[in-house]
């Protein structure tokens, strides 16, 4: 008896979701699989965010290469102890389609060339918002009226600004 009746990649995922227990019979022949409890054995995750120091010096590295690049209207948003996802929220607004897709070109080769090969980036083909999620530091490239639409800033009221 197959103990993961799925086939293909139903299976590798049903593999990735649940850790199974196979029980040998006396026979050598596999029951069925049971799922593992999870309990306080269970190993942590690993957090792959870096310290305050590795944030801010990223943060910095993004701003720097945004007001080099003649972004408009920079805010960086400090959200250590609000989020979990993430430590600053950079938002900065390029003069048109064009711009906002050179602004995240040059802002994603900085990042390559710092050793953050691994960004991930959302909406580059329309340019109209760009997302680049850097880990540490996520930035939201718009356009004037895209921006004033979405009104990021109004969402993380509460959260330190510092315009750059």
């Amino acid at each position: 008896m197959n103990p993961f009746p799925c086939t293909g990649s139903n299976r590798r995922a049903k593999r990735a979701r649940l850790t199974f227990l196979v029980l040998v019979h006396s026979t050598g022949a596999p029951a069925l699989p049971v799922e593992r409890q999870r309990n306080d054995t269970a190993p942590a995750p690993v957090s792959l965010k870096g310290g305050r120091e590795q944030s801010e010096a990223l943060e910095a590295l993004v701003v720097k290469t945004l007001d080099d690049d003649k972004a408009e209207e920079i805010v960086s948003i400090d959200l250590t102890g609000k989020s979990s996802v993430t430590d600053f929220v950079v938002i900065a607004s390029g003069r048109s389609n064009r711009h906002v897709g050179a602004l995240a070109d040059h802002l994603l080769q900085a990042l390559k060339e710092s050793g953050h090969a691994h960004v991930k980036v959302e909406g580059l083909q329309a340019a109209d918002w760009v997302l680049i999620d850097a880990g540490d530091v996520v930035v939201h490239l718009f356009r004037p009226e895209v921006r004033s639409f979405y009104d990021l800033e109004k969402m993380w009221g509460g959260a330190p600004e510092t315009a750059a």
